[in-house]
C-alpha cells in the first residue's frame, strides 16, 4: 500500500484573531516530518502556478480573470485553488478597490526571491 502524506494547508484566522497571526505549531507538509517554516514555504511555493501567480501580481493587483489570462489562461479552478492557499497564507488578499494584491508578506516574498530570478536570468545567457 502506498504511503499517503498530508498537505499543509493554512486556514484563515477565527473571528477576533490577529491577521499576521501563525499557528504555534506547523502542520505536516509535503517531504518533511517536522513541517518546519521553511519546509510549509517550499511546499506551498512549489505547487503548480503558484510562483506564477505571485509573480503576475509583483507590480499591480489583478482581478480573477485578469491573473487567469496572465496565466497564459490556465484553468480557473487551479487559479481559484492557488489564490485561496495564498491568502491563507496571508501573502495575497482582496483588494478593496478590486482584484487579488500582494499582502506585505507577499512582497516581502518577492523581495527575497528577486536574486533568485536575476541569477536566472545571468544563468540562462551561459
Amino acid at each position: 500500500m502506498a504511503k499517503t502524506t498530508r498537505r499543509a494547508v493554512a486556514t484563515p484566522p477565527a473571528q477576533g484573531h490577529k491577521r499576521n497571526a501563525r499557528p504555534a505549531k506547523s502542520p505536516p507538509v509535503r517531504g518533511s516530518r517536522t513541517g518546519r517554516p521553511i519546509m510549509a514555504l517550499l511546499d506551498l511555493l512549489g505547487r503548480r502556478w503558484t510562483l506564477r501567480i505571485l509573480w503576475e501580481l509583483r507590480e499591480r493587483s489583478l482581478t480573477s480573470r485578469a491573473l487567469r489570462e496572465a496565466c497564459d489562461d490556465a484553468s480557473p479552478t487551479i487559479i481559484q485553488t492557488r489564490v485561496a492557499e495564498l491568502r491563507a497564507a496571508y501573502l495575497l488578499d482582496l483588494n478593496p478597490a478590486g482584484g487579488y494584491g500582494l499582502t506585505a508578506a507577499g512582497k516581502e516574498l518577492l523581495e527575497v526571491l528577486l536574486p533568485l530570478h536575476q541569477f536566472a536570468e545571468r544563468w540562462r545567457k551561459q
